[in-house]
C-alpha cells in the first residue's frame, strides 16, 4: 500500500530553546519509579498509522519503556571503549558505520563507511563526563534522558546492546496501541502534566529565561512530586515519554535520502507539535539537547 508521507520539517528554534538558559543550575532529584531496563512487548497486528489513520501492519517486538539515560549510556561508553567499538578522538567520540547505498539523488549527500561522530564531549550541553579513563553521567542527570547524541550514536547503542532503533511505524504503533487512532499517547487532549514541552511549567523549567531541561524519564507518571501533580502519561503499551521530552531518533534509511526522522517532540516545541504523527528529520551528525533516542528489538 502506498503511503504518502507528509514530513514536518521544523525550524532549528523548535529543537533548541530560543533563549538562554543555565544549563549547570541545579536540578531538582526525583526517583520517578519507572524502570529504564524495562522492555514493552508490542504485539503483531494492525493499527491506525499517521493523521489520516492508514492501515499499518507490524510483526511482534519489543521496546524500551523509556528514553535511553544518560547513565545507560555511560555505562556503554566504558565497555564499547575497552573492547574497541568506540573511541576517543580528539574532542569526540566515533565508531564504526557501514555506510548507506548512494543513488546520487539531488541534494542526497555520501555517507560512507568509516568513522562517524557518536558524541562530543566539549559541548556545554553534553551530560556525559569523561575523567581521561572513565565515563559518567554528570550529577544530577543519572536518570534523564540521553541527549547530544547524533543517529550513528543511537544507531550504534542499540547495536552494541543486541537491539536496534525502531522503525518509524514500530515507534508510532508503541506510542499509540491498536484501538484508535489518538494523537497523543495518553488519549485526545493535552495538558500541562502529561508532558514536558515548552512552558509547560514543569519543575524543570525556567520560566524567567523561558529555557528548558530535560526530565527524568518516566516523570509523567501519576505521581506528585512536591507541589507539582503529574498525570499518567503511559502510552497503551506502557511506554512513557512518547511525547514531550526529547525528539527520538527512529532507524529508517530510506533510498535517495541521507536524513534520518525524529518523532515525539520535545522539551522545545509546542503542545500542538507532540502529536504522536509528527515528524522531524536532520543529517545523521545532528545532535541536540532535545534529541534522544530509545531502542527496539525483535521478539
Amino acid at each position: 500500500m502506498k503511503r504518502i508521507i507528509f514530513t514536518f520539517i521544523l525550524f532549528a528554534a523548535l529543537l533548541t530553546s530560543c533563549a538562554p538558559v543555565d544549563l549547570n543550575a541545579p536540578m531538582p532529584a526525583f526517583d520517578t519509579g519507572v524502570d529504564p531496563n524495562a522492555w514493552a512487548q508490542i504485539p503483531a497486528g494492525d493499527f491506525r498509522y499517521g493523521q489520516h489513520e492508514e492501515i499499518e501492519s507490524t510483526g511482534a517486538y519489543e521496546m524500551m519503556i523509556t528514553d535511553t539515560t544518560t547513565a545507560q549510556y555511560a555505562e556503554f561508553l566504558n565497555k564499547a571503549l575497552a573492547d574497541g567499538y568506540v573511541k576517543i578522538d580528539g574532542e569526540k567520540i566515533v565508531g564504526y558505520y557501514p555506510g548507506d547505498a548512494f543513488h546520487a539523488v539531488k541534494h542526497e549527500e555520501e555517507i560512507n563507511a568509516g568513522d562517524w561522530v557518536f558524541i562530543p564531549l566539549n559541548d556545554p550541553s553534553q551530560r556525559i563526563e569523561f575523567d581521561g579513563k572513565t565515563f559518567s553521567a554528570q550529577k544530577g542527570y543519572e536518570n534523564h534522558p540521553m541527549t547530544m547524541v547524533t543517529w550513528f550514536g543511537a544507531w550504534g547503542y542499540c547495536g552494541y546492546n543486541n537491539s536496534r532503533l525502531p522503525t518509524e511505524i514500530e515507534w508510532e504503533k508503541a506510542a499509540r496501541g491498536s484501538e484508535d487512532g489518538r494523537p497523543f499517547p495518553w488519549g485526545e487532549n493535552i495538558e500541562r502534566g502529561n508532558a514536558n514541552f515548552y512552558a509547560s511549567r514543569d519543575p524543570f523549567e525556567n520560566m524567567n529565561s523561558f529555557g528548558s531541561r530535560t526530565s527524568p524519564v518516566g516523570f509523567f507518571n501519576g505521581k506528585k512530586y512536591g507541589e507539582y501533580q503529574t498525570l499518567n502519561s503511559a502510552s497503551p503499551y506502557g511506554l512513557y515519554d512518547m511525547a514531550g521530552n526529547v525528539w527520538q531518533w527512529t532507524g529508517n534509511v530510506y533510498s535517495g535520502m541521507h536524513y534520518r526522522f525524529m518523532r515525539g517532540g520535545s522539551k522545545d516545541v509546542y503542545d500542538m507539535d507532540l502529536r504522536i504523527w509528527v515528524r522531524n528529520n536532520a543529517t545523521p551528525t545532528y545532535y541536540s539537547p532535545g534529541v534522544g533516542f530509545r531502542c527496539a528489538r525483535d521478539k
